[in-house]
């Protein structure tokens, strides 16, 4: 029978149990990931048993209350907390989600499990390297192109009608929930754009202001960059803001065999 192993690198040894303090009314436990790459040892899971009744409600209450009173070295990113700016986005429980916006309640009454986001070069314990992402994302030129000069005496102007059809996709916050929730992006991350890169690529190809349709549709008519969907869904799924990027992908689909046909 063959047998099939992880490379050694990757093979999460036992972590750190860090328990509450006695008299401690309310306990949770957390079971966090561990990894510095500078280091050269195995990622870890650390368990970590907190007072939740001493923090807010959010599990990034909850890393936030870990990191200033247990362990200082626990590395996370955090901005807004209020689900607009997307930085703390994590494998919480096995599924993508923003923790600022992921109440404890929630998640039953159990340990609580959290990673980074899943086939992600790891920067350091809960931050992903999303270098790519953020390249892949630059490609499909998510700014206005025009080959007309502006009204002299106007803006670009827009009907509301217009704007609606944009409002939505033009809500991606670049968490990186759904493209690490892909399986096609797991599998393909190089070559296929992802959900989220396509969601902006179609903001864009359906901006009524925009006039470089003809060339952003060139550009994803690959079998690589766009083909790669399989309509999953996996990506609608996990969106921490209700959009939906397979949606998109399978419009940008539909354009490109209407204009051959």
């Amino acid at each position: 029978m063959a047998d099939f192993r992880l490379p050694a690198s990757s093979r999460i040894r036992k972590g750190k149990v860090h328990r509450a303090a006695a008299g401690a009314r309310k306990v949770r436990a957390f079971r966090i990931y561990r990894f510095d790459p500078t280091s050269g040892e195995n990622p870890r899971v650390d368990t970590f048993e907190l007072d939740v009744a001493g923090c807010g409600p959010m599990v990034l209450d909850a890393l936030i209350q870990i990191k200033g009173s247990i362990d200082s070295s626990l590395t996370f990113r955090r901005s807004c907390r209020e689900g607009i700016c997307g930085s703390c986005a994590m494998n919480i429980d096995g599924m993508n989600r923003l923790a600022c916006t992921t109440a404890m309640e929630d998640l039953g009454g159990g340990d609580i499990r959290i990673y980074p986001l899943p086939h992600m070069p790891v920067v350091k314990d809960l931050v992903p390297d999303l270098t790519n992402f953020y390249a892949q994302y630059a490609s499909v030129k998510p700014w206005l192109v025009t080959h007309t000069p502006p009204p002299p005496d106007s803006e670009r102007l827009q009907s509301k009608e217009e704007q609606e059809k944009i409002d939505r996709p033009a809500a991606c916050i670049l968490c990186a929930c759904c493209s690490t929730a892909c399986p096609s992006y797991w599998w393909n991350s190089e070559r296929f754009l992802g959900p989220a890169a396509l969601l902006a690529a179609y903001r864009w190809i359906i901006d009524s202001r925009d006039e470089a349709t003809g060339e952003r549709l060139d550009a994803l008519e690959d079998p690589f960059r766009l083909y790669r969907c399989h309509t999953i869904m996996n990506c609608t799924d996990v969106c921490p803001k209700d959009l939906n990027p397979a949606k998109a992908i399978a419009e940008i689909k539909r354009m490109l065999v209407e204009r051959t046909s």
